[in-house]
């Protein structure tokens, strides 16, 4: 169910135009199937959602007596152009786009945007946010419900404004689909919430570039997806232990993705707009020169984060940047970056800043530190694949301390 939930949720919402609604009457025709299911299991289970959804959002209309054009007959409906659409055995984008566009409004603040969509049109729950974003739990709930609220009193259609109109939306957008791949890209593995996004951003990102040929940072994000997404054969051992990038066999990765990926970026260079996306993007790109040279360029991609931080001087590029620096220059310097950090109550909570942290400690030689760095990161509930290997280097690291000490008999 989680697989079509987004579909469904889309074209509810469309149908309906309240968010809310969407989401009630998904989850009441959720909790349906989960009973009738069991007795016999629909041929379709998108198009048996939506029908049930409907049925379960006109009623809750009626019941409310919001709007009484609403209170119809409850028969089967005859087929309409949002059932054809969950009915299609293939996601369709338009309305996937269109509710993207719709929570990417003006009228709502920056910041919540993308945290909207992500919870609407992804169906990702607060909490997953809340860690996404480096906020509390309650925080983000607030954040989400208010611009529910806010929506729903303007009166924003759904639908995708004129293009005239995309420019003040497009950031909010790519900031969306940015986020929405990280989220499904920290599983190496893809079993949680978050693993459908891959596909699907990759999709999606596609119909951007085809969209908006030439906007040089919707080609970038679309180039650094087919970038990640090419690595992926190579994410994972035969033990299913998440394999880091610097450790990956370059020759797992995907050809037909890097060659799309760096026409894409060829492209978005060409049109001399230089954006933060951009230079993500490069970044992707200088890894996978590895299967080239056969050694990653790190000096050059420490120089390329330290342009990115001057656009995005936020903790997640303050965090890569530091890494970069530990492979580049040593791990003393790395640290010395990191330690910037210290301070900032939102990366206490943040697992990819105690796992940075612990392999600079490691290389440094400073394994007891390391350890305490390693436990911190295992505290904040990593996926299966990254926490292997979270514990396979703690336990190196103490294998390191233990002969590092003398011993008296």
């Amino acid at each position: 169910m989680a697989a079509v939930r987004p579909r469904v949720v889309a074209a509810l919402a469309a149908r309906f135009r309240d968010l809310d609604l969407a989401e009630d009457a998904f989850s009441d025709a959720a909790a349906a199937a989960l009973v009738a299911w069991r007795q016999q299991p629909p041929g379709d289970h998108a198009a048996w959602l939506w029908r049930a959804a409907v049925r379960r959002a006109i009623d809750a209309r009626r019941k409310a007596a919001v709007r009484r054009r609403a209170q119809h007959d409850l028969r089967q409906p005859e087929a309409t152009p949002e059932e054809l659409l969950i009915a299609a055995r293939e996601p369709i984008p338009d309305e996937r786009l269109r509710l993207i566009f719709v929570c990417s409004h003006p009228a709502l603040a920056p910041d919540t945007r993308a945290a909207l969509t992500l919870k609407v049109v992804c169906g990702l729950s607060t909490e997953r946010l809340a860690r996404a974003f480096l906020v509390s739990e309650p925080t983000m709930l607030q954040r989400i419900t208010r611009a529910k609220r806010k929506i729903q009193a303007a009166g924003v259609p759904f639908a995708i404004p004129e293009p005239a109109d995309w420019p003040e939306r497009l950031d909010a957008v790519l900031s969306t689909l940015e986020v929405a791949y990280a989220q499904a890209y920290e599983d190496a593995a893809l079993t949680e919430e978050a693993a459908p996004f891959t596909a699907e951003v990759l999709r999606l990102s596609g119909v951007l570039a085809e969209v908006l040929p030439q906007e040089p940072e919707v080609l970038a994000l679309a180039a650094l997806v087919r970038f990640a997404e090419a690595r992926r054969p190579a994410r994972l051992d035969r033990y299913g232990v998440m394999v880091p990038l610097e450790d990956q066999d370059p020759a797992l990765w995907r050809r037909d993705l890097m060659v799309e990926g760096a026409g894409l970026l060829e492209r978005s260079a060409e049109m001399g707009r230089l954006g933060a996306r951009q230079i993500l993007a490069a970044i992707h790109a200088a890894h996978l020169s590895r299967a080239e040279t056969g050694a990653a360029p790190w000096a050059e991609i420490a120089r390329l984060y330290d342009a990115l931080i001057a656009m995005r001087p936020d903790v997640v590029v303050q965090v890569n940047r530091a890494v970069s620096r530990g492979k580049a220059f040593g791990a003393d310097e790395g640290l010395r970056a990191l330690a910037q950090l210290a301070d900032e109550p939102r990366v206490q909570t943040w697992r990819p800043y105690h796992a940075a942290r612990a392999s600079l400690l490691n290389q440094a030689g400073e394994h007891e530190a390391a350890i305490q760095a390693f436990e911190a990161a295992l505290r904040l509930s990593p996926p299966q694949a990254e926490r292997r290997f979270l514990e396979q280097r703690m336990a190196e690291a103490t294998r390191s301390l233990r002969g590092g000490r003398a011993t008296f008999g």
